[in-house]
């Protein structure tokens, strides 16, 4: 199946949504004076929380730290906050940064997940977007060599990122993430102390210790008997979505 796309400037993907950045875009968002929010996701060491056929993907984009007595690893996502419109879109909705705008925003509609497929119906642009333009798909392969191009750069920057994204949520005290699949951690840190953790913190940091927050008895019980280190949700610093039903 063929799917074409060519964007008619609605404006929508870029209003409500958390845009994930690399680390120097989010670096560059923070000394524009935008707001980001961090997201954790983790699974233990054994697989558990991941399914096999992710595995590859999820750990290169991801950094093994301890948990308890367990091993995980964790994923960290550093994404522009945008309640409402991107505070870079101006009154005729287009881009006041195009030139430099983020990796992602060059990328969409594509996924950047290789095991999240391109679905029109869940993304929020009009039907016709769909209906005009050059084909983007064709025959389940993507038709644009560049855009390709841009996508691996994205998952190449995800794996580059993660030992230095680790260390500056060491350096903030962020060491609370959800379980893969069982829901997200978003925390909404303070910008003056993220951009003082973007200058100050190390490149890299030993002995990294998280805490697991998750929903479910059975995932809890999973999760002490694995040896992981469980955060006490009384008050929480720190948002908890929950993905399972």
């Amino acid at each position: 199946m063929n799917t074409r796309f060519s964007c008619v400037g609605c404006g929508n993907c870029c209003t409500d949504h958390h845009v994930p950045l690399t680390l120097d875009e989010a670096a560059q968002w923070a000394a524009d004076g935008g707001a980001l929010i961090v997201l954790t996701e983790a699974f233990l060491d054994n697989g558990y929380g991941l399914p096999q056929e992710q595995w590859l993907h999820a750990t290169r984009r991801s950094i093994k730290v301890g948990s308890g007595t367990a091993q995980a690893h964790v994923a960290i996502t550093f994404a522009a906050y945008n309640v409402g419109p991107c505070r870079n879109l101006d009154a005729q909705k287009l881009c006041r940064i195009y030139e430099r705008r983020p990796l992602v925003c060059r990328i969409y509609p594509m996924e950047i997940n290789p095991h999240i497929p391109l679905r029109p119906e869940a993304k929020d642009c009009p039907p016709h977007a769909w209906e005009q333009g050059p084909e983007l798909i064709v025959g389940n392969q993507l038709a644009d060599p560049q855009l390709q191009a841009l996508i691996e750069a994205s998952r190449q920057a995800d794996r580059d990122d993660i030992a230095r994204k680790q260390a500056i949520c060491q350096y903030l005290g962020i060491n609370t993430t959800a379980l893969k699949g069982n829901g997200f951690v978003a925390y909404l840190p303070d910008m003056a102390a993220f951009r003082e953790a973007v200058e100050q913190a190390p490149h890299e940091t030993t002995h990294a210790q998280w805490q697991f927050h998750v929903t479910g008895e059975e995932v809890l019980d999973t999760l002490r008997q694995a040896g992981a280190r469980l955060a006490d949700p009384a008050a929480p610093s720190y948002l908890f979505i929950p993905l399972a039903a």
